[in-house]
């Protein structure tokens, strides 16, 4: 055909098809649609992923932080090094170095000098717990007037260089606790400091301060060794020009820029090269890089690597399950493009033959059909990506253009590649009858094929799992797609076999109903069963993620009562109203409470720590068989009575082996009377013991 005939050949067949060519046109745009959506919303949920792992993370874990000691400062003289104009100056030759995906929120960063080790005040007013003088951490840093708000007196001034007392202030809630006002005077060592002011944080679950707590409020520490004793640690506000002043004290001082992460534009593609970032200023190029602006000796450390290696981890085991939801979704749309080509074929038999019987060639037959449906299948698939592309946010475009192009080139040959199958030389029209088709050589080979996948999928999936290093193994992904297509082959099989069985005993009945419907059964076109195909695949799909939700929701249910002991804990680091328990029990929903106590016991071969729960026997066995963690019998927790081992219950991890051990202990750890007992423990799991 010349190209006039082929455009009038086109109008012709768009006119006589209305209906035909709407039906694929909306099948083609609907298929564009969803295949260019798919790597959008996977990108989307990677990117949300990545966003809610930093971005949920303590603030502490989402900055990098830098720090320069005294001996590591450039030039003679630490006290210039530690000069706020030389810190500023560095802060922002710092800032310069930091390029996309490493972005900081420069509203929340901070740089000064502050103390390592804090410094212990003398003064005999301050509270002291157990006789022990509190301890207070300095820092001379940058934007305290941005953060805090006055409550009363002023913000500290520089002092003079060489003054051996220094202006700070102190948040009110570490003025409460410390018993401080306007005017008090803290005595560490050599260096006198005078509070000018009380403060309030204006956020206080942001970097500035959050990253160190005891600078919002006093913290009441424990000192080690025999017997712990408490004390307070507090945190002082110096003015910025005083960082020249902690130089010469005990503190360890040092110089700091703290500069949070900004997580809020990051990306699932940038997380990589975010994770290399990092580890450059780390331990890389980049640390030369900061070493030349800081000092010879400075460190960079963040725990945002670490946030990342966990994302990481995390989209290493969903990619599987991505994989085989993409290969199932596919799959469905391959099979219902073939399918609609499939049943265009079958309708157009009479007119395709008669053509072929003509003289039309094989190729100008396809051709034709190529080209009435590229006409409507190319266009539609590129509305479809588009529409997806304007709908869904996304930074990467190929792969919905890819995905799109992919349904509009199926939709187009769909139709000429099944009619060059079945017009490959010209014959005799012969019908396809579903009931007596003899399934070809060609066609058998193929199922063979495909079932000796399926097998290695499965015994893939059985022997390793889901792993397969660093990507995503095809085959196996593929697995519950492969068993849905041998079964919907199996049947297809199966199926004309009992048509033609049914069919025998209604030949030779005098009824019509029966007869005539199985005939018309029987002389389905055989390509009637791809729709089986398609069913049977979105079926093993769907089933093999809707049990993917489920085992995740137990194994979350489990872990979080394994980590807890019950569906519900209250916990005090003092004791317990001896009512709250009532209190509990009468909440509507509440079926138990148990009291226990937990004491810690440090092990004396240097492993783990023992946790002793201390319970009710009946009690704590009735908590046992709710929760499934370890039912037992109240009676195996009896006093014995006399100098008899008292029984009790390890948890299994515990077990230090076969044999009965006599574990000898204190019985004013489990509330009893004075002098040493021994303890007969027996193996098993229980909620406390396993939740501690």
């Amino acid at each position: 055909m010349n190209a006039l005939s082929w455009a009038a050949w086109l109008r012709l067949r768009l006119r006589t098809s209305r209906a035909a060519a709407t039906a694929l046109g909306a099948l083609v745009l609907v298929t564009a649609f969803l295949a260019a959506a798919f790597p959008r919303g996977v990108e989307a949920y990677e990117t949300r992923g990545v966003r809610h792992a930093i971005g949920s993370a303590p603030p502490g874990d989402r900055t990098l932080e830098i720090s320069v000691s005294p001996a590591g400062a450039p030039g003679t003289d630490p006290a210039a090094a530690f000069a706020a104009t030389e810190v500023d100056r560095q802060d922002r030759a710092l800032q310069r170095q930091f390029a996309a995906p490493l972005r900081i929120v420069a509203d929340d960063a901070v740089h000064g000098v502050r103390t390592t080790k804090p410094l212990r005040a003398h003064d005999v007013w301050l509270p002291r717990p157990d006789g022990v003088a509190p301890a207070l951490s300095l820092r001379a840093a940058s934007g305290l007037d941005r953060h805090a708000t006055l409550a009363k007196g002023r913000l500290p001034r520089g002092a003079a260089p060489g003054a051996h007392t220094l202006e700070a202030a102190v948040t009110v809630a570490t003025a409460r606790t410390l018993t401080l006002r306007v005017g008090s005077e803290l005595h560490l060592n050599d260096l006198t400091v005078r509070i000018s002011g009380l403060l309030t944080p204006r956020a206080p679950d942001g970097a500035y301060w959050a990253v160190d707590p005891v600078l919002a409020a006093a913290r009441n520490d424990v000192a080690p060794g025999p017997p712990p004793k408490r004390f307070w640690h507090a945190g002082l506000l110096l003015a910025p020009q005083d960082g020249p002043a902690l130089v010469s004290t005990e503190g360890a001082p040092e110089k700091f820029w703290r500069y949070p992460v900004d997580a809020r534009t990051l990306t699932a593609q940038e997380a990589p090269l975010l994770h290399g970032r990092l580890l450059s200023f780390e331990h890389g190029a980049a640390l030369a890089r900061l070493r030349a602006v800081a000092g010879g000796d400075a460190l960079a450390d963040s725990s945002v690597d670490d946030l990342l290696d966990g994302y990481a981890r995390s989209r290493a085991a969903i990619a599987p399950v991505i994989a085989v939801a993409a290969a199932g979704i596919g799959t469905v749309a391959c099979v219902v493009l073939l399918m609609s080509g499939a049943l265009t074929a079958a309708r157009r038999r009479p007119e395709l033959a008669l053509l072929r019987a003509r003289g039309a060639s094989l190729a100008s037959l396809t051709g034709q059909l190529a080209a009435e449906a590229a006409v409507v299948a190319l266009p539609a698939a590129a509305a479809g990506g588009g529409l997806a592309l304007v709908l869904l946010p996304g930074e990467r475009v190929w792969p919905s253009l890819a995905a799109a192009a992919g349904a509009g080139l199926l939709g187009t040959l769909a139709l000429p590649l099944r009619a060059a199958a079945a017009h490959r030389r010209p014959r005799p029209t012969e019908r396809a009858d579903l009931a007596h088709a003899r399934p070809s050589r060609r066609r058998t080979v193929a199922e063979l094929t495909v079932l000796a996948l399926a097998a290695g999928a499965v015994v893939a999936l059985r022997r390793r799992g889901t792993a397969a290093g660093d990507g995503v193994d095809a085959l196996v992904s593929a697995a519950p797609v492969l068993v849905g297509v041998i079964a919907a082959l199996l049947l297809m099989r199966l199926y004309p076999l009992p048509l033609r069985l049914a069919a025998r005993p209604t030949a030779r009945g005098s009824g019509l109903i029966g007869f005539l419907a199985l005939a018309r059964a029987g002389r389905a076109p055989a390509v009637a069963g791809l729709p089986l195909l398609a069913l049977l695949v979105a079926l093993t799909t769907a089933s093999f993620g809707g049990s993917v939700l489920a085992g995740i929701d137990a194994a979350r249910d489990h872990a979080a009562l394994t980590a807890v002991g019950a569906e519900a804990r209250v916990v005090g680091d003092r004791p317990l109203p001896r009512g709250l328990q009532r209190a509990v029990a009468k909440v509507p929903g509440v079926e138990d409470a148990v009291a226990i106590r937990i004491a810690v016991q440090a092990a004396d071969d240097g492993g783990p720590p023992l946790y002793l729960v201390i319970a009710d026997a009946e009690a704590y066995s009735r908590l046992a068989r709710a929760t499934g963690l370890g039912a037992f019998s109240a009676r195996e927790l009896a006093d014995p009575g006399g100098d008899r081992p008292l029984p009790a219950i390890v948890s299994p991890a515990s077990w230090p082996g076969s044999d009965t051990p006599r574990w000898r202990c204190s019985r004013t750890s489990a509330n009893s009377s004075s002098g040493p007992r021994r303890y007969a423990p027996t193996p098993r799991p229980s909620p406390a013991a396993t939740s501690s």
